[in-house]
């Protein structure tokens, strides 16, 4: 992080890490550098370590710097995309024969990254349930389990995994504890801090925030680890444009108000579809009656812009309340300012579809945006009438 932002506040740090203006013009954006070579003085004489936009480019580096300081870290990483990161990751960290325990409703795009693509490579997994430590214990290999790695909340039941507990479990068994911050974002949640070892996001989500870009994100504090991950980021390839980069960047400076925004009306969604006869289970971590409810209070700021709820009337009506909505959008992904809806089952989860991570047919997932609550609230009732 940088000297002049030690103790400086979130709001803050997302604002001024990684950058300051610019010494030539005063530029107080970091500029697009859209360039993929950058001349030498000399052969081997390098301005600012900058040589090749794959290997490193500065309007990557603000942003990594950014997303660093974010998680309280001292190194992040910027990619094409989450998936990008993902796989990354697992090739940097594993090798044929590892194995991984993986959340028992994963994003499914997580779930099909492991179970069609990494066993190709050898690497095996196995899910458990984030919510119970003793049966993410007793899914450990030992000797062979190489991470342990968490979404919390889970995407699409939002279930609330105990970051430091799980962590301590990990390194009992010489693993490593990722943990997909996605749904939380590094405002709501920090998960280094609660010992774990590395943090994904798809940036694409709230940390871009306005559904105009596609990105992730690796963040460690490990000097050791950083350096084999920035060492396969450079090998792959799968990295951050600069224009994606200074989108994510630019959602970054409002992270913090949006989020306040998406929780506060995610909890008056929350509340009135758990008032509705036609819902038979809402999902958020802000209820009461939630089981991490307790937990999540404890290890999140708020509980996020993420309701999941299951209607009575099971799959027909559930797609039938998809197609009728107009404030919510049907539509993949979530994070935006817009409001979402989707059909986990028939979308953003279908690549489950017969495994033990299958989702309800009668689920309904909603990314809650930062319009007026009132209007999302009236768009629902509709819907659901």
């Amino acid at each position: 992080m940088d000297e002049h932002l030690d103790g400086a506040g979130f709001e803050t740090r997302a604002i001024h890490a990684g950058y300051r203006p610019d010494p030539t013009t005063g530029a107080v954006i970091p500029p697009i550098y859209a360039t993929s070579t950058y001349a030498q003085d000399g052969v081997g004489g390098l301005r600012g370590g900058y040589e090749y936009s794959r290997s490193a480019n500065p309007t990557r580096t603000a942003l990594e710097s950014t997303l660093a300081a974010l998680e309280g870290a001292a190194h992040g990483f910027a990619f094409a995309s989450g998936l990008a990161a993902e796989d990354t990751l697992i090739r940097a960290l594993c090798k044929p024969g590892d194995h991984v325990v993986l959340p028992n409703d994963a994003y499914g795009g997580t779930f099909r990254l492991f179970d069609k693509v990494a066993t190709v490579w050898g690497i095996e997994h196995s899910p458990a349930p984030v919510t119970d430590v003793d049966a993410v214990r007793a899914a450990i290999r030992p000797g062979a389990t190489r991470m342990v790695w968490v979404e919390t909340p889970t995407n699409p039941l939002l279930s609330i995994g105990d970051i430091e507990a799980l962590a301590a479990v990990a390194h009992d068994a010489g693993a490593l504890l990722v943990v997909d911050n996605t749904f939380a974002s590094s405002y709501l949640q920090q998960p280094l801090a609660l010992g774990a070892d590395v943090v994904v996001h798809s940036t694409t989500k709230y940390a871009g925030g306005h559904s105009d870009v596609v990105g992730g994100a690796l963040v460690v504090d490990d000097d050791a680890l950083a350096e084999r991950i920035g060492f396969h980021q450079n090998s792959i390839g799968g990295v951050a444009g600069p224009f994606d980069s200074w989108l994510v960047l630019r959602g970054l400076k409002t992270l913090a108000l949006r989020m306040e925004r998406h929780s506060d009306n995610a909890e008056k969604v929350a509340d009135f579809l758990a008032r509705h006869p036609a819902v038979s289970q809402v999902i958020y971590p802000g209820l009461p009656d939630h089981p991490g409810h307790a937990l999540a209070s404890r290890q999140m700021r708020r509980y996020g812009g993420m309701v999941s709820f299951r209607v009575k009337g099971g799959e027909e009506q559930a797609l039938a309340i998809c197609a009728a909505t107009s404030v919510f959008t049907l539509g993949e992904s979530l994070g935006g300012v817009e409001s979402l809806i989707e059909h986990p089952g028939r979308m953003t989860h279908a690549s489950v579809a017969g495994t033990d991570l299958e989702v309800p047919a009668d689920l309904i997932r909603l990314s809650v945006g930062i319009e007026t609550s009132e209007d999302q609230i009236a768009d629902l009732e509709r819907a659901l009438g």
